[in-house]
């Protein structure tokens, strides 16, 4: 990695020449204002196709021990750079292994210097794995740590944040609450990995949110680590996703079905949701693979807007603006901005 690679990266990142159609880029469904999620419950990709389940936060993905909802050997950002580009079940960008898109980035003049200057002495540096591997490097620069809940504990600065998520902060960490031990550790979403330290182990979880009568508690396609594993036990269980920026990337959980973040407490709050009528009915609380950790809880209405008040200070304003993270091309250059 260097800034040379992350900076390709980043042209590439949100360059619609890497769609089948000239439409979108990973940028369309990962937008920096939106925490690089696309503020819709399913994705839709390049050809129109709706995707099962919602976009993740690319924010700290750098560090993230598993990298998708519910495929646990996915853990590098190359592997995962490829499923969008080529993947067909759904088409995302819709790419053929022809590898015709690599035409039009070497008619790009901005790309001869951009490619050269980050995989410099090689007699054709634009090519497949070059692009994926500068993808990659610029997703690892998207950090986040600098929210108000940062500041307020890394700089010790006590106006950072409000009683009211003080508070909060208290509950979240509380029994019977306890969403620490789902969204834990310092990107607030489970077990990370890093050069010298790997913090938690890889889980995935079945918050209740079906319990469809029948073999597959969960509506397919979106059964959870069971398309991986194929065991019975597994049945619903999804990465607990990131907090930080968790204001912004609204709907909420795999398949964007909660609206809000109050409904997602209230959610909570039940122990799993119930849904009464349509295909989807059942009482998630009763979910025999619900995860242990999923009891439920009473809540006063300022208990909740303290809880929410402290969610809220996880949002870092400035990851959200940095022009490092930006779209570098110019509005005529991409349909969607």
């Amino acid at each position: 990695m260097s800034e040379a690679k992350a900076e390709l990266g980043r042209y590439l990142f949100y360059d619609t020449r890497l769609s089948v159609n000239g439409t979108q880029s990973c940028g369309t469904c990962h937008r920096q204002e939106l925490a690089f999620t696309d503020g819709k419950a399913r994705s839709v990709g390049a050809t129109g196709e709706t995707h099962p389940r919602g976009s993740m936060s690319l924010v700290n993905a750098a560090y993230q021990a598993t990298l998708t909802w519910a495929n646990p050997a996915m853990s590098r950002l190359e592997d995962q750079a490829l499923v969008p580009l080529y993947g067909n079940h759904p088409v995302e960008l819709g790419l053929t292994k022809d590898d015709g898109w690599l035409r039009s980035l070497r008619e790009e003049p901005a790309y001869g210097p951009l490619f050269r200057a980050a995989f410099p002495g090689m007699p054709e540096p634009v090519s497949r794995a070059n692009a994926v591997n500068a993808i990659a490097s610029f997703e690892r620069t998207l950090i986040s740590a600098r929210s108000p809940y940062d500041r307020y504990h890394n700089d010790r600065d006590d106006t950072a944040i409000s009683p009211a998520a003080r508070r909060g902060e208290r509950l979240y960490f509380s029994s019977p609450l306890s969403c620490f031990r789902c969204h834990g550790g310092f990107a607030f979403s489970g077990a990370t990995d890093f050069v010298g330290r790997r913090e938690l182990e890889v889980e995935f979880h079945d918050t209740g949110l079906y319990n469809l009568a029948g073999g597959l508690s969960y509506p397919s396609p979106n059964t959870g680590l069971f398309e991986a594993s194929h065991e019975p036990a597994d049945v619903g269980k999804f990465k607990a996703p990131t907090l930080r920026n968790i204001a912004v990337t609204a709907p909420y959980m795999h398949d964007g079905s909660v609206a809000t973040l109050g409904d997602v407490i209230a959610h909570y709050e039940a122990g799993g949701r119930t849904i009464a009528e349509g295909p989807h009915r059942g009482v998630g609380s009763q979910n025999p693979n619900k995860s242990p950790t999923i009891k439920g809880f009473a809540l006063s209405a300022s208990e909740r807007a303290d809880l929410i008040a402290f969610l809220e200070s996880l949002t870092d304003a400035e990851a959200l603006r940095d022009q490092r993270f930006a779209d570098p091309w110019p509005t005529h250059r991409n349909p969607l901005r």
